[in-house]
């Protein structure tokens, strides 16, 4: 949820939102998202 402090609707939309457990959408619009969001890879590249 969100919680105003003497103020109301003055968030901007570019601020991190989302659920916590088991309300399955974790953290969209932030770099938290990037996790849920993509996979850990490894490449090995030769430049010799």
């Amino acid at each position: 949820g969100v919680v105003h402090v003497n103020t109301y609707g003055g968030a901007d939309i570019t601020v991190p939102l989302g659920g916590f457990k088991q309300s399955g959408f974790g953290r969209d619009k932030s770099l938290h998202a990037i996790e849920k969001y993509t996979d850990l890879k490894t490449a090995w590249i030769n430049l010799g």
